[in-house]
């Protein structure tokens, strides 16, 4: 076959250059719309033949130019598992992935085209590298867990694997003095079960194993430079839930949505609960409306304060309190199968430093020495007993329980529904930036 071509183009060479004076080959001028198959046929050998020819001329004379990379995409580097590669690394230009932006309605849309506005966002530079930087980390820390967390696996061996891997991906250990207060956990990862909505973390010797029908919520905080990004989802092992994950999920996203400068939080709370408790769900035989826990609510988020003060509540209420520019918001919402509200229960295991903490004349020395390494660990920043033992504290509780009574410290005891109820939560961390707002830990996960 290939002979046969070559042939065809060698008699098709000759007779152009007798048609041609100026010895073009054939197939160089355009050809009309009448040609007839002769023509495809000339102009399909000639490819072919020349091909070759030519091919190795073309390649020597042209560079292939470097491709720009496009801002916010990773670099050659892949991501390990467990994670353990620099987020840096991965971002050597500093881009970090923008989270998606939803414009601002009614009177405020005119922020998007606002010089004015703008300017305010460029001023914003550094605040929005180190946020979108702690949003890459928790995206990738968080899509590996839902892949190996496991019934049978113990608690302690998911929360220490989740705060491992946020450690190796911004680079500080927290094993040096300070050096958890520059890039980190921005609190301890919570791993409530069932009933128990929040603030569970497993102090030391915790032998609690995942089982297959558990509901756990999973929330945990990254931060860089004290930005903080709050993020949770809830996992299950048995399609029974999806329900009560789904009702959850979207009554996040509706918060999610209404939020924007100027937004009252009644008018917040109003649209989650009808959402979420538009829902039902049927476990083992009985129905359950899903309820929007009332007492539990979002808040803003300060830099090296998890709570900044105003609260976004998943219920309709009175709250006034308007939403305004440049505020960051943890944006949660959680579901119950119970009464929709929870009480202090279990053991304790989150702590903080209280930031308008009383000054006081400690005589407890161990109390003395512990408010000395949380103020140079940690700060304000949430800790838990793993973190104290990590640190090579030992037989601390006396004095932590005496900075708790004296005020200095907060205790944030777990928080349950009744026994036998189910509960989830969904949360994002959003950005009222002054032209659109940006939720920062959007993943394609939720």
């Amino acid at each position: 076959m290939a002979a046969q071509v070559a042939d065809q183009v060698k008699d098709l060479k000759l007779d152009d250059k007798k048609k041609t004076a100026n010895g073009k080959a054939a197939g160089a001028e355009p050809k009309g719309d009448n040609e007839n198959e002769d023509s495809d046929e000339e102009e399909d050998a000639e490819v072919v033949a020349a091909d070759g020819a030519v091919s190795g001329a073309a390649k020597k004379k042209k560079k292939r130019k470097p491709r720009k990379k496009k801002k916010g995409t990773a670099g050659a580097k892949s991501q390990t598992s467990p994670p353990r590669v620099l987020i840096s690394q991965l971002f050597p230009d500093g881009n970090y992935p923008e989270g998606p932006t939803e414009e601002y309605r009614d009177e405020n849309n005119y922020r998007t085209t606002s010089e004015e506005k703008r300017h305010l966002d460029r001023m914003n530079n550094d605040f929005l590298t180190e946020y979108r930087h702690g949003a890459e980390v928790h995206r990738q820390v968080r899509q590996w867990a839902q892949k190996t967390v496991k019934p049978g696996m113990t608690l302690t061996e998911i929360a220490e694997g989740i705060e491992d891997s946020v450690r190796h991906l911004v680079g500080h250990m927290g094993l040096e003095e300070g050096d958890a207060r520059i890039a980190g956990m921005g609190f301890p990862t919570g791993l409530s079960i069932n009933n128990c909505a929040a603030h569970y973390t497993p102090n030391a010797g915790n032998k609690m194993v995942l089982q297959q029908d558990d509901v756990m919520k999973v929330d945990f905080g990254v931060h860089i430079n004290g930005r903080i990004v709050d993020s949770a989802f809830t996992l299950t092992f048995d399609p029974v839930y999806d329900n009560l994950l789904e009702s959850v999920r979207e009554a996040t996203n509706t918060g999610i949505k209404e939020a924007g400068i100027d937004v009252r939080m009644s008018d917040i709370g109003g649209a989650i609960q009808e959402v979420m408790e538009s829902y039902e769900v049927e476990i083992k035989g009985t129905t359950y409306p899903v309820k929007a826990i009332r007492n539990l609510n979002g808040h803003t988020i300060g830099q090296y304060m998890i709570h900044g003060g105003k609260s976004v509540p998943i219920v309709k209420g009175r709250d006034q309190t308007k939403m305004e520019e440049g505020e960051t918001y943890a944006i949660e919402t959680f579901g119950s199968t119970g009464k929709g509200y929870v009480r202090e229960d279990m053991e304790t295991s989150h702590y903080a430093r209280r930031d308008d903490a009383p000054i006081v004349d400690l005589r407890l020395s161990s109390a003395k020495n512990l408010l000395n390494s949380i103020n140079k660990n940690f700060g304000s920043l949430p800790f838990c007993r793993r973190y104290l033992d990590r640190l090579g504290h030992e037989k601390y509780l006396l004095g932590l329980n005496n900075l708790v009574s004296q005020g200095i410290v907060e205790a944030y005891p777990p928080l349950c529904d009744i026994t036998g109820s189910y509960t989830a939560q969904y949360e994002h961390t959003i950005l009222l930036r002054p032209t659109v707002k940006e939720v920062i830990s959007r993943g394609n996960d939720y």
